[in-house]
């Protein structure tokens, strides 16, 4: 016999870690800390464009708008890992 209970806990359990979410203040408002990942990912990824083409690296990545929306996700993360894991 199956039971229903699952998704109800997963979701209970879900709505339970939203809250767990660090919050960085900024001149008295409070910011979510992945908003400030994204963009500093963003600022990364503009900053690293540059330097690429500079190297004549860039003719060869491929796609422009997947490689650096790629590139931008990525240092995003390595910046919630850096500043903000909890483990």
């Amino acid at each position: 016999m199956r039971t229903v209970i699952g998704p109800p806990l997963l979701l209970v359990l879900s709505a339970g870690a939203a809250a767990c979410d660090p919050v960085i203040d900024v001149a008295g408002a409070n910011f979510p800390a992945w908003l400030l990942c994204i963009l500093a990912g963003a600022l990364a990824a503009a900053a690293l464009r540059p330097l690429l083409i500079v190297a004549r690296l860039d003719p060869y990545l491929g796609p422009a708008p997947v490689i650096y929306t790629s590139l931008a996700v990525m240092l995003a993360l390595i910046v919630w890992i850096v500043f903000f894991n909890r483990v």
